[in-house]
């Protein structure tokens, strides 16, 4: 008897729990900018197609990044595998969270809402890229917290940086940057 009651279930419990409580808050805050009436049917999208079209521009927006642009911001030569482009995005986003839709080649960075109107000169010369800031207006399919690595039965998409807790997202100058590098190593854009 020499721990006291419960010294090592309380350890273990309150490493496991945190988590399990901060997933469940995550989703909670995705599923808010859904109106009231269609938090439910979003819910039942996530169980039956593992992806439900959330509505952007109220607490975040989202910046499409094609694949050709990110592999190239990483110096990710000839035909890298997911995984890869994953733990490359999570160390140049510093952990910010990113959807990636494998079939269409892109990747979703989460971003404070008002980046549409922060960021609208910089949004213009990014667009013949390919890059595209969505907010208010649009939709992005979102995957339920859990889905984090592509199967191509299973998912239409995957969370490629899980997102670790609510309103947690990418800074939009890391974004900014990760776009300036793969312009850079692509060869495109013109000096100012």
């Amino acid at each position: 008897m020499g721990e006291p009651d419960g010294g090592p279930h309380i350890v273990e419990a309150s490493s496991v729990q945190p988590a399990a409580e901060r997933r469940l808050a995550t989703s909670s805050w995705l599923l808010s900018t859904v109106p009231d009436g269609g938090r439910e049917r979003a819910r039942m999208e996530w169980q039956e197609h593992t992806v439900a079209m959330l509505p952007l521009g109220t607490l975040f927006s989202a910046v499409r990044l094609p694949g050709d642009l990110v592999r190239a911001a990483g110096f990710l030569r000839g035909k890298p595998d997911l995984a890869q482009v994953d733990a490359c995005l999570d160390e140049v986003l510093d952990g910010g969270p990113v959807i990636c839709d494998p079939q269409g080649h892109r990747y979703y960075a989460l971003v404070p809402a008002d980046m549409p109107e922060s960021y609208k000169g910089a949004a213009e010369d990014w667009r013949p890229l390919g890059v595209e800031i969505l907010g208010r207006g649009t939709y992005l399919g979102v995957p339920p917290l859990h889905v984090v690595e592509f199967n191509e039965q299973a998912c239409v998409s995957y969370w490629s940086v899980p997102m670790q807790s609510p309103a947690m997202l990418c800074t939009p100058l890391n974004v900014a940057r990760l776009i300036a590098a793969g312009m850079q190593q692509l060869g495109v854009g013109g000096e100012s």
